[in-house]
């Protein structure tokens, strides 16, 4: 059964042309809280390791930690799942991020905030793998590619408006404060999802040992896998540093960071409403496309970036290049694994969020050893490298014809 042709109940009301974007709307909305609880801690980490009498890199681990547990646990998630519907698998999503905000706010020692965020990740980890997938059930099949965009465009909106908004709200009335208000922000986006996403029973799911078996039966699954790792490593990588970077090269100011970066966000979001209504046609073109503009825009950062007119530049494009890409690498692991979506997904986002951690691992490293002007080199060298993996996969077509079409 293809996407398009799954059985969608919205309770028995009338179906009307907006109700299944007010839906997706209500998965966007999910996405943002997600993404925002899951960085948030970054603009947090002074007013945290004060509160709680430890250091500010052991305050890092609550980013760590949530990140780790949203990849590695997410496939096996998925599969125990694969039987509820997904609008209840969401719910309880929502419902373990209003709790796990909740103790968070009122969490007397770190290690009961560390435990909570770990059980907080696992839930977004899931929450990737399915979240687009069910946007796109919603609406009918030739808007797919246009609803998961809209979903995508709340990763650029948690950048320009949750974390700094979290970082706001802190300054005003505290970081146990802050937390309060995400969970009863939470609380209401469970709301909408209850109301506004119809029900979705469990469609494609596979067994645990099924979703690992996928890129070695999947040539052109393994291809997608393989290209979205490299350019994760790049680009978080590269962007993990940017603000030091800009420090060093263009004497850049603090508040020329965050209003460059704010930019970049922005960038991002047009990126994904620009490839929304193209690159589900042909995914891996957009990919391309992306990567090669992520490419010369790192480039271009390293050539005139010492200049901050010149960094506006290569940020804007930064910014509308990773947009494209990532929506491109969405669409082109559907195209890869239609019949087994949820269970690509679920791998997916294992290798994304831990290509996250290694990326800013192995930029650390370059850092401390080598300068930061070494970390962009990293990150042109593994967007490379993911442009000629993608370049390259047209040779797996012919063998993935049979599996899904393009």
């Amino acid at each position: 059964m293809s996407l398009s042709e799954e059985v969608i109940t919205y309770d028995d009301r009338p179906r009307t042309a907006l109700r299944p974007w007010l839906g997706v709307a209500a998965i966007t909305a999910s996405l943002f809280v997600f993404l925002t609880t899951e960085l948030m801690p970054v603009g947090l980490l002074t007013p945290v390791s004060t509160s709680l009498g430890i250091s500010v890199g052991a305050a890092g681990l609550m980013v760590t930690l949530y990140g780790v547990s949203a990849g590695l646990g997410v496939p096996f998630i998925v599969a125990w799942t694969r039987r509820v519907n997904r609008r209840v698998l969401l719910s309880t999503l929502l419902v373990i991020l209003v709790l796990g905000n909740l103790v968070t706010a009122v969490s007397p020692s770190y290690p009961l905030v560390l435990a909570t965020r770990l059980t907080m990740g696992f839930a977004s980890g899931v929450f990737w793998a399915i979240g687009v997938s069910m946007a796109m059930r919603m609406v009918p099949e030739r808007q797919a590619g246009k609803a998961a965009a809209v979903v995508m465009s709340g990763i650029s909106v948690a950048a320009v408006v949750g974390i700094p908004l979290g970082t706001l709200l802190e300054s005003l009335a505290g970081w146990r404060a802050t937390f309060l208000i995400w969970a009863g922000l939470s609380a209401l986006v469970f709301l909408a999802v209850v109301v506004l996403v119809p029900s979705l029973p469990s469609a494609n799911a596979v067994s645990v040992r099924e979703v690992f078996g996928l890129p070695l039966r999947n040539a052109r699954l393994r291809s997608v896998l393989v290209a979205v790792v490299l350019f994760v490593l790049g680009h978080f990588g590269a962007y993990t540093f940017v603000r030091p970077f800009l420090e060093d090269s263009a004497s850049a100011t603090p508040f020329f960071i965050t209003v460059v970066l704010m930019i970049y966000g922005v960038g991002g979001a047009a990126g994904n409403l620009i490839a929304g209504s193209t690159v589900h046609r042909d995914p891996r073109r957009g990919f391309i496309v992306g990567s090669a503009g992520l490419m010369v825009s790192l480039l271009a950062l390293l050539t005139i970036g010492q200049g901050l007119a010149g960094a506006i530049v290569a940020m804007v494009l930064w910014g509308l290049s990773f947009g494209v890409a990532q929506l491109s690498q969405v669409n082109m692991t559907q195209a890869a694994a239609p019949e087994t979506f949820e269970a690509a997904m679920s791998l997916n986002t294992m290798g994304y969020n831990t290509s996250i951690a290694l990326g800013a691992l192995f930029g650390g490293l370059f850092a401390d050893h080598l300068g930061v002007t070494s970390v962009v080199w990293f990150g042109v060298a593994l967007t490379a490298a993911a442009l000629l993996f993608a370049l390259g996969g047209h040779r797996t077509r012919t063998a993935a014809a049979g599996q899904a079409p393009t």
